[in-house]
């Protein structure tokens, strides 16, 4: 999957009410920052964990003010997460490392799994009442 470039708030509106995971990145041209994290993006859009289960998308704010206004963004790059249509989680800034622990976090593989272990670690707790 490849990162889309988003043209309109209408083209935005139809992405998210399609695509059950969807990573926004607002950026500009003129920001260094985000030109340094643009080829980590497309890399983490190629990768097997996130390829076909996280839609990733990109609009440029001074193409479509509308978006960024909708958006309420206030600084470039801003990363927003939605799920189902829903704003889930945003981040501010360039910084890699914390932006893939967020695509991990809404990663739908890797919530499955999260919750899993979080019903495993409730049985053992109930095993160690019903012991005691």
């Amino acid at each position: 999957m490849t990162v889309h470039n988003i043209k309109s708030l209408q083209e935005f509106k139809e992405t998210i009410a399609k695509q059950p995971v969807v990573i926004i990145d607002a950026y500009a041209t003129w920001c260094g920052p985000c030109k340094a994290i643009a080829p980590q993006i497309a890399k983490w859009a190629e990768d097997p964990q996130f390829k076909d289960k996280t839609y990733f998308a990109k609009f440029d704010v001074d193409e479509v003010p509308d978006l960024a206004q909708e958006l309420g963004i206030r600084a470039m790059p801003t990363f927003i997460f939605f799920k189902n249509g829903e704003k889930v989680d945003d981040f501010m800034g360039a910084n890699p490392p914390a932006l893939l622990n967020l695509l991990k976090k809404h990663n739908p593989e890797e919530a499955t799994a999260q919750k899993e272990e979080a019903k495993e670690e409730e049985a053992k707790e109930e095993e160690k009442k019903t012991e005691a």
